[in-house]
């Protein structure tokens, strides 16, 4: 391992003048994923600030009945919250099926959102990986690419975004509060990740020193009828192939209000907006969900390995809707 400072910090603006102040600075929280990759090799920051003093560990109700999601608040902790449960099952169900306890009782809010590809190119520093280093080309376009995207990829990157809890926080339009040099702002979900492009490296919209303050859920009363579903090599503590996180509300038999995203298969949570449209204001059947399904995955671009999760991910969109909705 790469040789590094450490640092604590208790309040949230003496931490974002420590890491913007060096370019080699990084947060630390609950560190289950930052750790492993500095002992790859993958990453080598210079500088830890340490954030876990600070007060950002709440799940608190919002004024106009949402709720706000502490960047450190343990993933075992929202998962298991009541009002988590009650009102957004969906992201109860994506934490639980996320990792093992121990991991859980680790694992932060923040973290989830900024944890990074298990691509094995990525994560091994003997073979050319433009997202760790720029410019090196891609090994997984033509190596062993299971594991890797089908949608949202380009010439320089097919990694896929590993988090489950990510997946539910696309579909239910939640924002994130983060505080930087330049003071606080809002980022909507959907928009924080960033697709790979030309520039693989460069994973969200964060500028350097930005720090995650909290994820915010709206008020969304069709989540209460929401299911997060996953396929995965093993039942316990694998990542996805790929899942869906799906809310449903149906009116008199027709679709009133649709979200889905997609997880497993895509090289950012993926929302799939084509699919919500097939469904708003439609007669719920299979033969809609069916249509919904393909259209979530038009424009998929398999390579050789990976063709299965198109079907895969077609099949949980409509097992999903199914489930919520019912066959007619």
């Amino acid at each position: 391992m790469h040789p590094f400072h450490y640092v604590q910090t208790q309040e949230p603006g003496a931490g974002v003048g420590q890491v913007s102040g060096s370019p080699q600075a990084t947060f630390l929280a609950g560190g289950t994923g930052l750790l492993d990759l500095m002992k790859l090799g993958v990453q080598t920051p210079q500088l830890l600030v340490d954030v876990r003093k600070l007060p950002l560990a709440q799940v608190e109700e919002l004024p106009e009945g949402g709720l706000r999601l502490g960047a450190l608040a343990r993933n075992s902790d929202v998962a298991n919250h009541p009002l988590v449960r009650e009102r957004y099952p969906a992201l109860s169900q994506a934490l639980l099926a996320g990792a093992s306890g121990q991991i859980r009782n680790m694992a932060t809010v923040a973290g989830n959102v900024m944890q990074r590809t298990r691509c094995p190119y990525f994560r091994d520093t003997a073979t050319a990986c433009n997202k760790r280093a720029p410019g090196t080309g891609c090994s997984a376009l033509e190596g062993i690419n299971r594991s890797n995207a089908v949608l949202g990829g380009s010439d320089a990157c097919i990694a896929t975004h590993p988090s489950d809890m990510c997946v539910p926080l696309a579909a239910l339009d939640a924002t994130v509060r983060v505080l930087g040099p330049r003071g606080e702002r809002t980022v909507p979900f959907t928009e924080f990740h960033l697709l790979p492009g030309s520039t693989p490296e460069r994973e969200t919209v964060l500028e350097h020193g930005e720090l995650i303050l909290s994820v915010d859920l709206p008020a969304l009363p069709a989540a209460r009828r929401s299911l997060y579903m996953k396929a995965r090599d093993r039942a316990s503590y694998a990542f996805a192939l790929a899942s869906v996180a799906a809310v449903l509300e149906l009116e008199a038999g027709r679709v009133k209000t649709a979200r889905i995203a997609l997880g497993g298969v895509g090289t950012k949570p993926w929302r799939a907006t084509a699919a919500e449209q097939k469904l708003i204001g439609q007669q719920a059947s299979p033969a809609l969900y069916e249509a919904a399904a393909t259209a979530a995955l038009e424009g998929a671009q398999p390579r050789a390995h990976n063709g299965f999760k198109v079907e895969l991910a077609r099949r949980l969109i409509v097992r999903s809707l199914t489930t919520l909705g019912g066959k007619s």
